[in-house]
């Protein structure tokens, strides 16, 4: 007789129900809203309840899907799971034990003595709710298995009828798209050697059009730097599945008999109040982390669009003064300090210091930043190299790619670089050995950790090397972070395209984007903000026009749109008029103000009807303070705007509402509402979201930046 276990995984009102047979793997009969404590008979009636038919009374197809669905349990989709042996394909079959159960953990061996496989299996529910997937497939077998992939799925309702996916481009990061939920089976890839700025980032089913703070939500996201694919699964016989997994080229895992392959971690969210459910539980779960930053999160300048890769000591330590002087607590130095670096064409991989532009090292700089009381940090790009460099012109044949790609014109390069192969073990102590002498001598407190550009046929050993790279840049970085405690790390690439889980799992913020215009960011913002808190979202402010677009916008809407995230400059402070440098010392008040609220509490957005209205606030944990900023990309579509309806408060506190002109003035035009004259409104927290406050017909591209205390 074939026994069901079940086994129920509880955590911050989500629940996971799973069926466990002696054969096959087990299967998820509920994943969303906590069902409370569930005896054995409730557990076998639910069973029941939420069955196609009774086994084994079935059709050609599954009666119910298991977590890794096959063509074996009678699945038409796609494979969970494919894999050969010898040329041959593997078709498992599964003998499961549960391994351990915690109560929000669970993990089960599955094992096929015939294929020589053992397949691992964890799910755990986290802090917020939210679930993590994680395979490991080992070959106990005599000959090896090469696996094409192996991904996570759980199911979604049938209901769920709306799909949203992700794509972009450089200075455009995470745009979305909502289209119905397609039949059959679905997949986004990116096969960019990392991310991409069109990116998968987060797959939403959703019941009808998603919002921010109503709805059912279920998403997926993918912890991996790398390659990856995201997958929907609608078919007529079965519940609807969402999932993602890397993805792998040919030839690029291949178990070799006793060896083991762990796949990325899969994130899975569901959310009852909308995409700001979802949100809730990615930054509860990373905050909840141990080694999230906890320490306030530092004003920076990045000298980037100061300089470029014009570098002058004394330029520079003036604009080290200058930051200083208006509040700025890190000072980052880019892209142009190394050996022959005057362009972006020569010195990748060469990481000593430029004598003919620094004849005194960077020990001098970093020695002022750190008197006047600021932290010193340094641009790397440590995965790549220019063959114009040292290293390249040595070592030819550390370079990730085919060979017959190198070099340009005839093969392929990308800003006349490519990548170094980290999976080489000489190339990973080269480079590693050229970052710690540097951190240690110059005690750098922050990198600026660079990827720009994509891994093009990468080659590594005569077959594809992407997955090794990832892996080698992640022990790159660990080893860093390990031999110089306290050292921080920011994950760049291109801007936003190495933006995931993964990486976070080892470095300390993102750069959202290569754009600094602000009405790019605040949609760049949003949807970072979807998985990421705002503390780990580097938003600067730039000049204007915006060098990426050529936008002119107002200071104080800049500013408005850097305090959403771990805010900065990527300004020559130098060039600042007294006006502004006086604008710019009140930002760094306020942020340093503000920021203990702002990287803590809850994310706000409330839905609008206007689409040119971007409203967002944080609320505090315990709800005694609050900060919103309602900000315009366009004109309003009326004369007479809506009310900004603030839910999230304590509905029986009063608050008094005030805004925050330190970041400049607002203009508007038409309707000047009476609450923005005179004394702070004073309402209570079920007022202000019933009734709201009515906003002034806000001109475009300008923000109010309003500061909720209770009273």
């Amino acid at each position: 007789m074939n026994t069901t276990t079940w086994t129920v995984l509880r955590r911050d009102g989500v629940a996971l129900v799973l069926a466990a047979a002696e054969t096959g793997l087990p299967s998820v009969l509920h994943w969303g809203a906590d069902l409370g404590p569930l005896d054995e008979a409730e557990l076998a009636s639910l069973d029941r309840a939420a069955s196609r038919q009774t086994a084994p009374a079935t059709l050609d197809a599954a009666w119910r899907v298991p977590l890794v669905p096959q063509e074996s349990d009678g699945w038409a989709g796609r494979p969970g799971l494919l894999a050969t042996r010898g040329g041959t394909p593997v078709y498992p079959r599964w003998t499961t034990a549960l391994e351990s159960a915690d109560g929000a953990q669970v993990r089960f061996a599955s094992t096929d003595d015939r294929e020589g496989l053992v397949l691992r299996t964890r799910i755990a529910v986290n802090a917020g709710g939210l679930v993590e997937v994680e395979y490991e497939l080992s070959n106990e077998g005599e000959s090896e298995v090469e696996v094409a992939w192996l991904e996570a799925t759980l199911p979604v309702p049938k209901h769920a009828d709306r799909l949203t996916a992700f794509g972009g481009r450089w200075t455009r990061e995470k745009s979305p798209l909502t289209a119905t939920m397609p039949h059959g089976a679905g997949v986004r890839e990116s096969r960019r050697g990392r991310g991409g700025h069109d990116s998968p980032w987060v797959t939403l089913a959703s019941v009808g059009e998603p919002r921010s703070r109503t709805g059912d939500v279920w998403a997926v996201h993918l912890g991996w730097s790398a390659d990856v694919r995201h997958r929907t699964d609608r078919h007529t016989e079965h519940r609807t599945l969402i999932g993602a997994g890397e993805l792998l080229r040919p030839g690029e895992i291949r178990l070799a008999p006793g060896a083991t392959y762990r796949t990325p971690t899969a994130y899975f969210a569901w959310s009852a109040t909308g995409l700001d459910g979802i949100a809730e539980r990615f930054h509860t779960f990373l905050r909840s982390r141990p080694r999230h930053p906890r320490t306030p999160r530092p004003l920076v300048l990045n000298t980037w669009e100061a300089v470029y890769f014009d570098h002058d000591p004394e330029r520079l330590a003036a604009l080290a003064r200058r930051a200083a002087e208006v509040g700025v607590e890190r000072f980052v130095l880019d892209d142009g300090w190394f050996r022959a670096r005057r362009d972006d064409t020569r010195g990748l991989g060469d990481w000593t210091v430029d004598r003919d532009v620094w004849p005194d090292g960077l020990e001098p700089l970093a020695g002022l930043v750190h008197s006047l009381g600021m932290q010193f940090g340094l641009w790397f790009e440590p995965e790549m190299v220019n063959l114009d460099s040292e290293l390249a012109r040595a070592h030819p044949d550390w370079l990730l790619a085919n060979p017959a790609s190198v070099p340009a014109p005839e093969g392929l390069s990308f800003r006349t670089q490519y990548v170094l192969d980290l999976a080489n073990p000489d190339a990973f102590e080269h480079v590693r050995a050229q970052m710690d002498a540097l951190v240690e001598s110059l005690g750098i407190d922050f990198i600026k950790w660079d990827h720009n550009r994509d891994l093009v046929e990468p080659v590594h050993a005569g077959a594809p090397g992407t997955h090794a790279q990832t892996l080698a840049a992640y022990r790159l970085i660990e080893r860093l972070k390990t031999d110089h405690p306290g050292l921080e790390i920011e994950s760049c690439s291109s801007g936003g395209a190495r933006t995931d889980l993964g990486i976070l799992a080892r470095t300390d913020r993102v750069w959202a984007s290569d754009s600094n215009d602000p009405v790019e960011r605040q949609d760049i913002q949003r949807w970072t903000e979807l998985v990421l808190p705002p503390e780990l979202v580097g938003a600067h402010v730039g000049p204007s026009p915006a060098h990426s677009s050529g936008r002119a916008t107002p200071l104080h809407y800049r500013i408005a749109t850097a305090l959403q995230g771990s805010a900065g400059f990527e300004w020559d402070l130098l060039a600042c008029t007294e006006d502004e440098l006086l604008q710019v010392k009140a930002f760094a008040a306020l942020y340093k103000e503000l920021r203990g609220l702002l990287h803590t509490g809850t994310v706000i957005r409330p839905d609008t009807a206007d689409p040119a209205l971007r409203i967002r606030g944080v609320v505090a944990p315990d709800r005694t303070e609050a900060v919103f900023t309602v900000a315009t990309v366009a004109s309003l579509e009326d004369a007479l705007a809506e009310r900004l309806r603030i839910d999230g408060l304590d509905p029986g506190r009063r608050y008094a509402v005030r805004v925050r002109d330190e970041i400049g003035a607002a203009r508007w035009g038409w309707v000047t509402p009476a609450w923005l004259g005179g004394e702070p409104p004073v309402l209570s927290g079920r007022a202000l979201a019933e009734v709201g406050l009515q906003l002034p017909t806000l001109w475009p591209v300008q923000a109010l930046l309003l500061h909720l205390t209770a009273v």
